[in-house]
């Protein structure tokens, strides 16, 4: 049953850093969604934090995240009205009623805007996400390697227009989705996968909520920053240095480009390179696979630890670029298929960050 745990504004800070260096880059912006946060939990009060055995099986969870590319999400700020709308258009639609909240992905601002959503719509959030990490795009979840269907895909945008779309298939929700999100704008709200809790058991990567906090407790207040991080994720660092060059486009609702990293100290003399689609996609030396998908990439501050977004990188940024693995769920073949590197178009291998690395 439900242990009373429970989140406050307190949590908030070290969510908001555990989310950031989940995000591998991108999920969108964290520092809008934790004041939204911040400010639900005060007009609204805490929210319970939930795991799927405290719920009924035949009750909706209700996953959510915006779509869309983050360069815009940062400029065009939601309504606050979208859960409202989705919640409302899910429970006319299949006709049950959603008994807890879920983030999508708990990567960026997509793991801590959903606290707002929950306690803006009076419901508890699910210690649970659909990648423990953050993904570009919509078929890239857990719920869909696991085999479940689509069902429902509904989208809400900041002008109020609601579209509800019943895809064939994951890749065609994806591809209904991006459409009706370059529609609305290029940013949206999102619900997929919207399961009964017993068909979300097994689907959804659970523990993250609680993860991201902890790994957020990890840093703040450390004498080491970088250090305390590497450990707690169990990460490799591939490198510290300097940024020295930045590409970077946005189109068909994604930001998409690479950085490249001149090494310092102890790295100096060494270049790592790292390929982005709205998150941290692949890392190269020398030619050499450092790190890919789905194992997770993310470049932070060296100083701070403070995770820095595909979006907010710059040149002449003192970095540090950490890298550690997966779910396991995103290692079986079908979790390969999704969200390796050839699903992102790259010709190699995949190689768990742990072996590339040791």
């Amino acid at each position: 049953m439900h242990d009373g745990k429970t989140i406050t504004p307190a949590e908030i800070p070290p969510l908001t850093r555990g989310c950031a260096i989940l995000g591998t880059g991108g999920g969108g912006v964290v520092t809008v969604a934790a004041l939204s946060a911040e400010r639900a939990l005060r007009q609204y009060g805490d929210v319970d934090l939930v795991t799927l055995a405290d719920l009924p099986a035949d009750g909706l969870v209700l996953p959510l995240g915006s779509i869309g590319a983050p360069t815009v999400s940062h400029e065009m700020l939601p309504s606050g009205d979208e859960g409202l709308i989705i919640r409302e258009t899910v429970e006319q639609t299949l006709g049950k009623p959603v008994v807890a909240v879920m983030a999508s992905e708990i990567g960026g601002g997509n793991g801590v805007e959903p606290v707002a959503l929950a306690a803006r719509l009076g419901l508890p959030l699910l210690d649970a996400d659909g990648m423990g990490r953050a993904f570009p795009e919509v078929q890239m979840v857990s719920m869909y390697v696991a085999g479940r269907d689509p069902g429902l895909v509904v989208l809400a945008d900041v002008q109020g227009n609601v579209a509800a779309l019943r895809p064939a298939s994951g890749t065609w929700s994806e591809t209904l989705a991006r459409a009706v999100c370059v529609a609305m704008g290029s940013t949206a709200l999102m619900a997929d996968y919207i399961l009964p809790v017993g068909e979300m058991r097994g689907a959804a990567i659970e523990g993250t909520v609680s993860r991201a906090i902890a790994i957020g407790r990890a840093v703040i207040g450390a004498e080491d920053p970088v250090g305390s991080l590497t450990a707690e994720l169990g990460a490799s660092n591939l490198i510290t240095g300097k940024v020295v060059d930045i590409e970077r486009r946005t189109g068909g609702g994604f930001v998409r480009g690479s950085v490249v990293i001149d090494g310092v100290g102890d790295c100096k003399g060494r270049l790592l390179r790292v390929e982005i689609q709205n998150e941290n996609l692949v890392a190269l030396e020398d030619g050499e696979v450092r790190a890919s998908v789905p194992d997770l990439i993310t470049i932070v501050d060296s100083q701070t630890a403070e995770a820095i977004s595909t979006e907010s990188l710059r040149y002449g940024q003192r970095v540090s670029v950490l890298a550690w693995p997966c779910a396991p769920l995103w290692r079986t073949s079908a979790g390969l298929r999704t969200a390796g590197p050839a699903a992102f178009g790259y010709d190699i291998d995949y190689v768990p960050v742990e072996e590339a690395n040791a």
